[in-house]
C-alpha cells in the first residue's frame, strides 16, 4: 500500500499546511483536510484513501481530500474541536469520544447492545443509526458514516473466562470509562484502569490478570505472548464514526455534499470487509502462537449478558427508548464466522486501547 499512501502525502503537501483553512483550495479544487490517529496500514485509513480517490474521480478533481494519519493534527478530541471551529474538515473518532459531545452516542458503551455481527452491521444502515449520526449537528458536528471496529472480548493470563464466575478475583484492565468499569464489576471482576502502552508489562508482571479488546488489537499489541486465553464473549462493540464539522458541511454545495456522502458510504462498505479479514487473520495468528481461543455460542454468552442486564434495563427513559429501537432492528445475513485455522497473519489494523 506504499504507493497510495505516498500519493496522499503528496496531496497533503499540495493542499497547504496543517494550520490552513479546513476546506482550503488548491487552484480550482476545494481540498478537505481529514486528520485521524490511526496508522497507515489500518483498515479505516485504507478506506479513507479509497474515499479520497472516489471523491477525486467523481468530481473530476474539483473536490479533494487530503488525509493526515497517525495523530499529526492532534488527538480525537482535539480534532473534533478543530471541526467545530472550522479549522479542520473531517476526522475519525471512536463513538465513545463523541458521547462527550452528543449524549446519544453513549448507547454504544453499553454491553450487549448488539446481538451479533449481523445485527451490528444492519444497525449502521438503519434509520436509528442515521439519526444518531445526525444527533451531533447541534454541537457543530455531523456524522457521515460508521466504520466497524469489531467486538471486544476477554483475554487472560492464567485461566480462561468461560463464565462470569471465572472473573471473580481477577483484575481486568479497562479503559478509563465509568461504563466499562461498571460492566466488569457487574460480571464479577475487579476493573483496573491502565494505559494501553503500559498493559503488556502489567500483564507480564501480574499487575492485572487480563484485559479485553478486539482480535486485531489483541494480536498486534503482542499481548498474546503473555495472555494465553482468549474467550470470544463479545461484550461490547463500539464503532468508529467519520465526522465532518458543520461549518464546512454547510459551506459545501449540494453536489459536493452528494459526492462526499457517496464516497463515505462506499468507504464504509470497504472498511467492513477489511476489518472482517483482519479479524479472521488475527484469530488464526494467535491460535498458531499457542493461545486457546474459546469461541462462544449465543447460549454461552447469555450468562455474561444476564450479569449486566440491569445496565440496559436501568437506563434513563430516553436511552432506554433508543436501546429498544436498536434492538428491534432486523438483521441481514451474517458474514462468515471468524475462523481460527487460516495461516496468514494480519498486516492492517494497529492495536487500539
Amino acid at each position: 500500500m506504499t504507493r497510495p499512501v505516498l500519493l496522499v502525502a503528496l496531496a497533503v503537501l499540495a493542499g497547504g499546511c496543517a494550520s490552513g483553512p479546513a476546506g482550503a483550495g488548491a487552484g480550482d479544487a476545494r481540498v478537505l483536510r481529514l486528520g485521524h490517529g490511526l496508522s497507515t496500514d489500518h483498515p479505516v485509513h485504507l478506506a479513507m484513501l479509497a474515499m479520497a480517490a472516489h471523491v477525486d474521480s467523481a468530481s473530476a478533481g474539483r473536490l479533494q481530500i487530503a488525509v493526515y494519519p497517525s495523530g499529526q493534527l492532534g488527538s480525537e478530541r482535539e480534532c473534533l474541536e478543530l471541526l467545530q471551529i472550522g479549522s479542520l474538515a473531517m476526522t475519525k473518532v471512536s463513538s465513545s469520544v463523541l458521547e462527550g459531545f452528543s449524549p446519544e452516542f453513549a448507547v454504544f458503551s453499553l454491553p450487549y447492545l448488539f446481538r451479533d455481527e449481523a445485527h451490528r452491521l444492519a444497525f449502521f444502515d438503519s434509520d436509528v443509526g442515521h439519526e444518531i449520526l445526525d444527533s451531533a449537528e447541534a454541537f457543530r458536528l455531523k456524522g457521515l458514516t460508521y466504520y466497524d471496529a469489531g467486538a471486544r472480548s476477554y483475554y487472560t493470563v492464567d485461566r480462561p473466562v468461560r463464565t462470569p464466575a471465572d472473573l471473580r478475583g481477577l483484575k481486568i484492565r479497562v479503559q478509563e470509562s465509568p461504563t466499562s468499569m461498571a460492566m466488569v464489576r457487574a460480571m464479577g471482576g475487579s476493573p483496573t484502569p491502565i494505559s494501553w502502552g503500559e498493559l503488556y508489562t502489567a500483564l507480564q508482571q501480574g499487575v492485572v490478570d487480563g484485559a479485553e479488546n478486539n482480535p486485531p488489537s489483541f494480536f498486534l499489541s503482542r499481548h498474546y505472548e503473555v495472555a494465553k486465553y482468549y474467550v470470544l464473549n463479545e461484550h461490547t462493540a463500539v464503532p468508529d464514526v467519520l465526522t465532518i464539522g458543520t461549518p464546512l458541511w454547510t459551506a459545501l454545495s449540494d453536489q459536493e455534499r452528494a459526492w462526499l456522502q457517496e464516497a463515505a458510504d462506499a468507504s464504509a462498505d470497504l472498511e467492513e470487509r477489511l476489518w472482517h479479514e483482519a479479524t479472521v487473520e488475527a484469530l488464526a495468528a494467535v491460535t498458531e502462537a499457542g493461545v486457546e481461543v474459546v469461541e462462544m455460542s449465543a447460549a454461552d454468552r447469555q450468562p455474561f449478558s444476564d450479569a449486566v442486564a440491569a445496565m440496559l434495563s436501568g437506563a434513563d427513559p430516553a436511552t432506554r427508548a433508543l436501546i429498544d429501537r436498536v434492538q428491534a432492528i432486523e438483521t441481514a445475513p451474517a458474514l462468515d464466522p471468524p475462523a481460527t485455522t487460516a495461516s496468514a497473519a494480519p498486516s492492517r489494523p494497529e492495536a487500539q486501547p
